[in-house]
C-alpha cells in the first residue's frame, strides 16, 4: 500500500536532526526571532500534526506561532545558610508547562477564539516555539462542522486557562488512571479542600 503524503512528513518531523529539516528550521528561525511573540499564520508548519489534533483549512480556523523562554523557574538564591543541595534553586520547575503558557498567551491575544489544541515547531537555546490552533466558536462554519461544533458550548470556554486541552490534561495528571491517582481528580486542589 502506498504511503501517503502525510506520512513523510510525519517521519521527516520525527526526528529533525536526523533529515533536512533541521536545515529548514537553521533558516526559518532567523525569521522567527525576528517576529512577535505570537504570530499569526497562513498555514501550518507541520500539516501533518495540525491535521491529528483538529485543524482544518477553513474560516473560523487559524493558526498562530508562539514564542516562549526556554528553562526552568527564575528562582533567586536563598539569602541564609544552606548548604547548595538545600538552596531550593535547582530543579526546580514551575507548575505550568512552556506549551500551556504558550496557549494562553495566543487565547490572550486573540480573545473571542478557543484553543483546540498545540505543537512543537521548534527550538533554540533561548526559546522554544508552538503552534496553536484556535477556533472561532461563533463563526457559522464552525457551528456546521460537526467536529468542530463543539467548541461553542459554554463548558469549553477558556478552555487554555482552565487545562482543558491536551498539553492542560497532561499538566493536570489526566492521562493516567486507577491506583496511584485519586487526589487528581477533580483537581488536585480541589480535592485538598475536600475534608475543609
Amino acid at each position: 500500500m502506498a504511503k501517503s503524503m502525510y506520512s513523510y512528513v510525519r517521519e521527516a518531523w520525527k526526528n529533525p536532526d536526523a533529515t533536512e529539516v533541521k536545515a529548514l528550521l537553521w533558516e526559518r528561525m532567523q525569521t522567527w526571532r525576528r517576529e512577535g511573540a505570537v504570530v499569526r499564520l497562513d498555514h501550518p508548519t507541520r500539516i501533518d500534526r495540525a491535521r491529528t489534533l483538529g485543524y482544518k483549512a477553513k474560516q473560523g480556523v487559524i493558526v498562530v506561532r508562539a514564542r516562549i523562554r526556554r528553562g526552568g523557574r527564575r528562582k533567586s538564591r536563598y539569602i541564609r545558610g544552606r548548604r547548595t543541595a538545600r538552596m531550593g534553586m535547582r530543579r526546580i520547575t514551575g507548575g505550568k508547562s512552556i506549551q500551556r503558557i504558550a496557549e494562553e498567551r495566543a487565547a490572550r491575544k486573540y480573545p473571542n477564539m478557543e484553543v483546540l489544541n498545540s505543537y512543537w515547531v521548534g527550538q533554540d537555546g533561548r526559546y522554544k516555539w508552538y503552534e496553536v490552533i484556535l477556533v472561532d466558536g461563533s463563526h457559522p462554519s464552525v457551528r456546521n462542522d460537526p467536529s468542530l461544533a463543539w467548541v461553542a458550548n459554554a463548558n469549553q470556554r477558556g478552555r487554555a486557562e482552565r487545562g482543558k486541552t491536551s498539553a492542560g490534561h497532561k499538566g493536570r495528571g489526566m492521562r493516567r488512571k486507577g491506583k496511584g491517582t485519586e487526589k487528581t481528580r477533580p483537581s488536585i486542589r480541589s480535592n485538598a479542600n475536600r475534608g475543609k
